[in-house]
């Protein structure tokens, strides 16, 4: 029998770039996590008896909205779940399920990279058909419809055996707990060439992988250790927490700082790597070089074709607008078409559906390609170590050479994390108010050729997304943007992304702050970040 339960809206349910994110006290409300998943199932193109995939990166309070999730699925008339044991489901495997499976969609229980526990952050995400985000449509048709809502309905029915893997029956329903990793790892052995990987390894190529206590472990532990024969130990923190051992699951140089130390020391192996909570992004450090996130993508679009599953080349790079042009260097030189988009990687999935690219990344260590519609952190160290194997290479010589091909674009990304929401809006309005009047005037050497707020067709649909950040070019190459981030639970974090682009021939070696000092200054005295926040300096430099 379906059950009834009347209910009201809540007017915070908007899900932003990355779906619906609060504390996990605020999902805990009664009818606010059925009230999303309500609206989800009421707007979702479906059929009767389609197949919904269901899972997270196992923080805190995933299991009770799994549990709840499974009994609403069986009174929406869906014929059947797909579940990863233990609730577990990385967000690129979850993209490949649902690609694989034929599902309608799927949930995807995470607030990606910020912290969990009791205290701490939950989300809720909707993928479609595709395997890719819910689109701004979609999106728009799910918030409309929490606006509205007065019911959500389920089956009473006993919790599931999530631990266990195989087919029970909630009512009508079947309910499969699959394996979380196989079907993902045999779409890895498809793509590259694990026998070159494990060769290598058998001649001394070491790695360090942190899991940071997230989702990525189980993954790891397979893939790196068991099938290319990785040393055990190799994946450090690879058990995965609700609260993720206390830390921040941010692959990033402050929260992986004890990988970064490692790396620099005498005593690293060849390559460290780490990924976030749910498992679709991805930090690359070479023994004594960082890779930044856009120099990742675009030295993976150069050498993809080291990798089998790249062989024939790329149709298309696509990088989001904050992430630095170095990308576009190598479409130019590989002849293929490069796209800037908007930040969030549901604007990829439609240049992926149609085949327009094959690469995709974002400055915020996100890389993926179309093997799925999410970006995917494992994917990404992997096609290092591929391509470490293919060319008996280091990091840091391909890196090296990179640059001496196509120059470097020093990048850095500051963040203003927690800032009161009216005092970040205030210091966008101004900002946006004083573009018309920024082309041709001078911070320090700077000057400034361009200014405008970004706005995005998409090429493949014609649909128009505006307001998507502010972008300052600056004459030779230069640039800052300034945009706040939807990733957050509470406040507002202001992100300041610094690009200097040195030709080949130039200063390729220096330290980055030192080569951004004036674009920083810059940035400060278009924005007044001080003058708006009081802050002097950011939370996270990445």
């Amino acid at each position: 029998m379906i059950r009834t339960h009347p209910s009201t809206p809540f007017d915070d349910q908007k899900p932003g770039t990355s779906g619906l994110r609060k504390k996990v006290r605020v999902f805990q409300q009664p009818n606010y996590a059925e009230n999303f998943i309500q609206s989800v199932f009421d707007v979702a193109e479906r059929e009767a008896g389609s197949t919904l995939v269901l899972g997270g990166d196992g923080r805190f309070h995933n299991r009770t909205v799994i549990q709840q999730a499974i009994r609403m699925a069986a009174a929406n008339g869906y014929g059947r779940v797909l579940v990863g044991q233990g609730g577990i489901l990385s967000t690129p495997a979850a993209s490949h399920v649902i690609r694989k499976y034929g599902a309608s969609g799927g949930l995807i229980l995470s607030a990606s990279h910020n912290p969990g526990g009791p205290d701490e952050d939950f989300g809720i995400k909707y993928n479609t058909a595709n395997g890719g985000p819910a689109p701004e449509g979609v999106t728009g048709a799910i918030y409309a419809r929490t606006q509205e809502i007065d019911r959500w309905l389920d089956v009473d029915a006993p919790d599931v055996d999530l631990d266990t893997r195989g087919v029970t029956h909630v009512r009508e329903m079947a309910v499969q707990v699959i394996d979380p990793v196989a079907d993902y790892a045999a779409l890895m052995e498809e793509l590259f060439d694990f026998d070159a990987m494990r060769a290598a390894v058998k001649d001394g190529l070491g790695m360090a992988f942190d899991a940071m206590h997230a989702v990525t472990g189980p993954y790891a532990h397979e893939i790196l250790e068991k099938r290319l024969g990785f040393a055990k130990g190799t994946v450090r923190n690879g058990t995965p927490l609700e609260d993720f051992g206390g830390h921040h699951p941010d692959p990033n140089l402050v929260h992986a700082k004890v990988l970064y130390d490692l790396m620099m020391s005498n005593d690293a192996p060849a390559i460290g790597a780490a990924s976030d909570g749910d498992g679709d992004r991805n930090l690359i450090i070479g023994k004594h070089r960082f890779i930044t996130p856009s120099d990742s993508l675009a030295m993976l679009a150069a050498n993809a074709h080291l990798a089998s599953g790249y062989a024939d080349g790329l149709k298309g790079i696509a990088r989001s607008m904050p992430t630095s042009a170095a990308a576009d260097r190598v479409a130019e030189a590989l002849g293929i078409p490069a796209f800037e988009t908007p930040t969030g990687w549901k604007f990829f999935g439609n240049l992926l559906d149609a085949g327009k690219a094959t690469i995709c990344g974002e400055e915020s260590a996100g890389t993926g390609s179309d093997h799925v519609r999410e970006k995917d952190g494992l994917w990404a160290v992997l096609l290092w170590l591929n391509i470490l194997a293919a060319t008996g290479k280091s990091v840091d010589q391909i890196a090296r050479e990179h640059w001496a091909r196509f120059g470097r674009n020093y990048y850095a990304r500051h963040d203003y994390e927690g800032v009161e929401s009216d005092s970040a809006d205030a210091l966008m309005d101004a900002l946006t108010g004083s573009l018309p009047g920024l082309p041709g005037t001078s911070f320090g050497p700077l000057t400034v050729a361009e200014a405008d707020s970004f706005a995005y067709t998409d090429p493949v649909d014609g649909s128009l997304s505006e307001n998507q950040g502010v972008r300052v070019l600056f004459e030779g190459g230069n640039r800052v943007v300034f945009r706040l981030s939807g990733t957050g639970t509470q406040g507002a974090t202001i992100r300041v992304y610094l690009e200097r682009y040195e030709p080949v021939g130039g200063n390729l070696d220096a330290e980055t702050p030192t080569m951004l000092a004036e674009i920083i200054a810059a940035a400060e005295q278009i924005a007044g970040i001080e003058r708006h926040t009081g802050r002097t300096a950011p939370d996270v430099v990445t």
